[in-house]
Parts: structure tokens; sequence; C-alpha cells
């Protein structure tokens, strides 16, 4: 089975809805996973997208906040959620193709703007987080696993236009970087987008502060596709979507894509 998924933090699938038909038009992937959806699942516009082909989803959603979806030509069979740091945020999904391959989408807290737990909680609650995938992770290994999503930490210094600059800056700081890389380490997952394209400036998000984005072009990467090591050789292809950051009332992210032959 070969088929191509994308990840997009879309910044509420009702506002956005024109625009996730027009990438499931433009670009066709085989399956879309949603991230900051802001929306209850039984308002997600679901007819919209079946419209178009993408007649399966799993989903959970809350109102006006987090919210996570998984849009698919393909079958798929919810496989459940998990509820991280136990505060009921839909933050996660799961689904399981034919093929026994089981997707979760993930959407880690923005942690806030100051990178100190001790006078910001969503900072706290950002680093509970990642710290508690890690920790599943090391309890069960993952295996014929992708994992997806607008995970909110742009790890290596190409992931951000500076380094340097960014260092004191929430996404980047190296207590997050190396909280990311521990529970990536511990699940044996791979960067797929990082395995295609090894070197270079790589970004996923612009601010909706720069005036004009495209000619500042202080982005970061935020948003990543992993693989279980079992099957990491099995994905390529992977790129970002640039331009779609210029649609028509955009989210800040851009999709990323990627295609597995399994």
């Amino acid at each position: 089975m070969t088929f191509t998924l994308a990840t997009w933090n879309i910044n509420s699938v009702r506002l956005r809805a024109g625009l996730v038909q027009k990438l499931l038009t433009e670009e066709a992937p085989d399956v879309l996973c949603l991230q900051e959806c802001k929306s209850p699942v039984d308002k997600i516009p679901v007819e919209l997208f079946a419209e178009l082909g993408y007649g399966h989803i799993v989903a959970r959603g809350q109102k006006g906040y987090n919210g996570v979806a998984i849009l698919s030509r393909m079958p798929l069979r919810d496989a459940g959620h998990i509820d991280w740091c136990e505060k009921g945020d839909a933050r996660h999904v799961a689904a399981e193709l034919e093929n026994g391959v089981v997707i979760h989408n993930c959407y880690v807290p923005a942690g806030g703007d100051e990178p100190d737990r001790t006078i910001n909680e969503k900072f706290g609650h950002k680093l509970d987080f990642v710290a508690e995938m890690r920790d599943r992770f090391r309890e069960s290994l993952p295996a014929r696993s992708i994992l997806v999503g607008d995970l909110n930490i742009a790890p290596r210094e190409d992931d951000v236009w500076s380094h340097k600059a960014l260092l004191k800056v929430v996404s980047h700081t190296p207590v997050e970087v190396e909280a990311f890389e521990e529970a990536r380490a511990a699940g044996g997952w791979v960067d797929i987008t990082r395995q295609d394209v090894p070197e270079g400036q790589l970004y996923s998000w612009w601010s909706y502060r720069a005036k004009d984005w495209d000619a500042a072009d202080k982005g970061r990467r935020l948003d990543h596709i992993w693989a279980s090591a079992d099957i990491g050789a099995a994905g390529h292809s992977s790129r970002i979507l640039r331009a779609v950051r210029g649609w028509t009332q955009p989210s800040d992210h851009a999709p990323v894509l990627a295609t597995f032959d399994l």
C-alpha cells in the first residue's frame, strides 16, 4: 500500500473549511491530519470533505479550543486517544489503517510566552506533556506507527530562522529541545522530513504578527511527521507546502506531507 499523508494545524476547521477543501482538491493526500480544529466533533463540516472523497473521519474535539481530526479516503478504525496530563484536552486521536499501521495525530501545547514553569503554568504543562510522551514510548516501543502533528517545538538550529535569537523563545529553548529529542529517541521515531531533507532551513510556521511573513521569513518548523523505526525506511518525499501560508485568511501553519510505501 502506498499512501500520502498530510498534517496541518488548521486553526479552526469551520472557519477554514474552504482551505481544507482547496488542499484536498489540489494535493489529494490520502490522509489529512488536522490540529487545532476548535470544534466539537459534531460541528466539523464532514459533509464538505466527504463530497471530495474523504468519507472516513476519526476525531476528538471541544468547543473553541484544541481538537484533532483524521480525514481519509481509505477506511479507518478508531484506535482511541490519550488524555495527556489528564486535563481532558482534545489533543490526540489515533486511527488504524487496513494494513495495520496506526496513525497518531498530536497537538502539543504551545507553552505560553515565558519559558519558565515557575511563573508560567502553560510552559510547565508543555514540558509535562512531552515528558509523558517520552515515558509512554519507553514503556511501549511504537511499531508500525506514524506520529504527526503540531508538536510546537523546532528542535534543530536550521528549524528556526535564527538559533541565537530564539534560544530564549518558547518552542526552541534548550529545555524544550532536550525534552523533544528524549521523547523521539525513546520511541525510536524517525523524523521523515529530515530524513528526506537532512540539511538546510525548513519552516512550517510563520507568525501572524509579521507585516510581510514571506519577506521576513522568520519561520519555525513546528509540524512533524515521525515513523516508528520498523517502517522509517518506507517514508519518503516529505515536503512543506509553504505557498499555503499565503492563501486568503490562512492558518499560520503550512501543511507537511510525506508518502509511505507499506
